[in-house]
């Protein structure tokens, strides 16, 4: 099942360094890399993961969240197995963390999976569950079918990637929701065991040199990174170098993996940092994982009206034109309307595709 990768040097020991995402894992021949689906074999690094899958689901694309882009359409979701971050509040451990390659029960060529989005009436496929950045190769590979077969690409990444992958990646790609998992040096050390400076690079390079579509998540978990002074320096940031029409969600966390001590997040919780967050000029702030229809609704640049609403995953109300202009003043929304919303609603269904 081995797949040739890409982005990868020799060193001066004999070892092969992958240089997909910045941990530079150095390998000997037979091992493998910390995000466990990269390996040295031969004078090279492969994917073992290439064609195949922990499974497939039409999903809401409110789920990725992305609330600015194709607002009520289906979206094919699907991702691998492994990451190259280590968070101990992993909301998708089965999947990311997994070591066993029978967790990958569904094969499917990229061509396969386009033509399945097709048929499912899927206006867009996500690369999501674990993140992209680790199967590089095979997201980039679907990414084209789906643009042959007039299908978008949506990337769901922590955005822990080096700068040549990432240009390639993004290329492809038609939206990103990037989780910013915290705002401090010390919140991506001991408990994402990575950096925070390569993540905010990603989401420089998307915003200003891309015209990939972006919003950004943050999962606040009460005690570690819901302090108002750690939100308001982070969409304090937001607002100052990507710019204040650039979504933000605040999510809830719920206790896993490895960070079962902490409770769920209070609702107040993510409304006060949704206050913070507009009272430092965000424009689209949001409320996830809870039911807040005020949270999770959009209102006009112009006028303030609500033009989308939302109760979790279900549209509430629509007030824009074909074009993504409020009916009420004309002012457009930022992001990706054209053609009006889609109906799929809440619904979540499993797919099954034909292997190749």
């Amino acid at each position: 099942m081995s797949h040739p990768g890409r982005y990868f040097s020799a060193l001066p020991d004999g070892r092969i360094r992958c240089e997909v995402c910045p941990r530079y894992c150095a390998l000997h021949e037979g091992q493998r890399g910390f995000c466990f689906v990269r390996a040295r074999e031969g004078d090279g690094i492969v994917l073992t993961t290439y064609g195949r899958s922990s499974g497939f689901c039409v999903d809401p694309i409110e789920k990725k969240p992305l609330n600015h882009f194709l607002p009520g359409t289906p979206v094919l979701s699907f991702g691998t197995a492994g990451c190259n971050l280590g968070c101990r509040f992993c909301q998708n451990w089965d999947i990311s963390k997994s070591r066993e390659m029978d967790t990958l029960a569904d094969a499917a060529s990229p061509e396969h999976i386009a033509r399945a989005a097709v048929r499912a009436g899927c206006k867009s496929v996500a690369y999501t569950y674990n993140d992209p950045v680790i199967f590089l190769e095979y997201a980039v590979d679907v990414a084209q079918a789906c643009r042959a077969a007039g299908i978008r690409n949506v990337a769901v990444t922590a955005g822990y990637i080096c700068d040549e992958p990432r240009r390639e990646m993004y290329r492809h790609m038609d939206a990103a929701n990037v989780d910013l998992k915290g705002f401090t040096e010390s919140f991506y050390k001991n408990v994402c065991f990575g950096q925070l400076g390569p993540v905010l690079d990603t989401l420089r390079y998307l915003v200003h040199e891309t015209s990939v579509w972006v919003e950004i998540t943050t999962l606040l978990i009460p005690g570690v990174n819901d302090s108002d002074a750690e939100v308001d320096a982070l969409s304090a940031w937001v607002a100052r170098e990507l710019g204040p029409d650039v979504p933000l969600h605040f999510t809830a966390f719920h206790p896993d993996f490895k960070m079962l001590d902490r409770p769920p997040t209070p609702p107040a919780t993510l409304s006060r940092a949704r206050r913070i967050a507009m009272g430092n000029g965000i424009r689209y702030c949001y409320t996830g994982n809870v039911h807040d229809e005020e949270g999770g609704s959009t209102r006009c640049p112009g006028c303030g009206e609500i033009v989308i609403g939302r109760d979790w995953y279900l549209l509430t109300a629509w007030r824009l034109d074909a074009e993504g202009r409020c009916l009420g003043c004309g002012a457009t929304l930022p992001g990706v309307f054209k053609g009006g919303p889609g109906r799929w609603g809440p619904r979540r269904a499993a797919l099954r595709i034909a292997p190749s």
